[in-house]
Parts: structure tokens; sequence; C-alpha cells
């Protein structure tokens, strides 16, 4: 006979207490399990096609307005990317699979930015822009404007757990999935999911009135 069995089966005054004890108990576990089934199934609309690692978040969320400045010291926020769907993608130059995934960044800028889209390379060196400019030099990347938060703030704000840290953000600023750690991202399948967010907020766009 199992404990909570023998509990059960007691006799003495206290065994009502301690049956609505253990009923509370069992209900909350069985409350927690279901919550972690809740959280592990996807939210929102299904995605075919979504790349391994991309976490869909619960809901779209605003995205912090994180401050940096351009490579000739200009300030910045986020706000200024407003109306393009923005790959956010939080780096170093010291961090090694940041500098392997780079040229992959700065091929997809190649392919898709514009209007509509653009990739955001965000350095945290505390060099400043001239670390980044260098290493943008030594592996040719002539894509990407260079952008440097070297106070690291941004990766506080933005709950960045390690780098590279990647947020896809759509165009009202707020966060549709993110992804830790490095990826191949001017892979075919990355890009026509790419290209798919992008023709999907493009025509949800409001219409401007001629």
């Amino acid at each position: 006979m199992t404990m909570m069995a023998r509990i059960f089966n007691r006799s003495d005054a206290s065994a009502p207490r301690r049956r609505l004890l253990l009923l509370l108990v069992a209900v909350g576990f069985g409350g927690l399990a279901g919550t972690f089934m809740f959280r592990a199934a996807p939210v929102g609309p299904a995605l075919e096609g979504v790349p391994k690692g991309f976490v869909l978040s619960d809901v779209p969320r605003p995205v912090p307005e994180v401050q940096f400045t351009d490579g000739e010291g200009r300030p910045h926020t986020l706000a200024d990317f407003r109306g393009k769907v923005v790959l956010l993608n939080v780096w170093a130059t010291w961090c090694l699979p940041c500098r392997k995934e780079m040229p992959t960044l700065d091929r997809l800028q190649a392919a898709l930015g514009g209007q509509n889209f653009e990739v955001v390379a965000l350095s945290i060196d505390r060099q400043g822009a001239e670390a980044v400019r260098t290493f943008y030099s030594e592996i040719g990347v002539r894509n990407l404007a260079l952008h440097v938060d070297a106070s690291g703030r941004a990766l506080s704000a933005l709950a960045a757990l390690g780098l590279p840290t990647t947020i896809l953000i759509d165009a009202e600023g707020r966060e549709l999935r993110r992804l830790m750690g490095p990826a191949e991202w001017d892979a075919p399948d990355m890009v026509a999911f790419l290209k798919s967010i992008v023709e999907a907020q493009r025509l949800a766009a409001p219409r401007k009135k001629e």
C-alpha cells in the first residue's frame, strides 16, 4: 500500500483535513502540468517552414527601445526602423559563433534588405565602432550597417541570455520570434521563411490614401 493510500485509509479525526489537503495538492500538480503542456504548445497561428531554433513569443510584445550609435557616433533606437521587419542580431567581435555567422547575415541583408526588411547587427563591443569596422573589413562585410552599444545595456534590456541572440521584430516594433545561438541566415529555408514574414507584414500594413 502506498503512503498516500495509507493516509487516506486512516480513520482518526484529522483524516478529512488530510484528505482535503491531498486533494488540493493533486489539483495543484494537475494545474501545473497543464500549464507546462499549454506553454509547450505553439501559441498563435501555425506557420509552416519555420527554421529550427526559432522560438515563438506567447504574443507579439513590444521590444525595448535600446539605444546605440552608428559608425559616425550618431544616436539611434529601434524606433528608427519602424515600418520594417527587423532581424536584430546582438553580437560581439570576441564571440566566435558570432564571427562565424556574420557573413551569412551580410548575405541575408544583400538578398532581402530594403524598404520592408533590415538586418540590424548590434555589437556590444566595449572598444566601440572601430573594433567592428576592423572586423567588417577583415571578413568583407559590405551590406550591414555598423551599430554599436558599447555599454552592453542591450543585453539586459532585451533579456538576451547569451551571444549571439537574434530577435525577429515586426513592422510595429513587436517581437515575433527569437533564436539563441548562431544560424545560417542565408540558407534557403531561412530566406524563404523571412520572405514570408515580410510579405505578410506588407499585406497587413494599412494602405496610404492617395
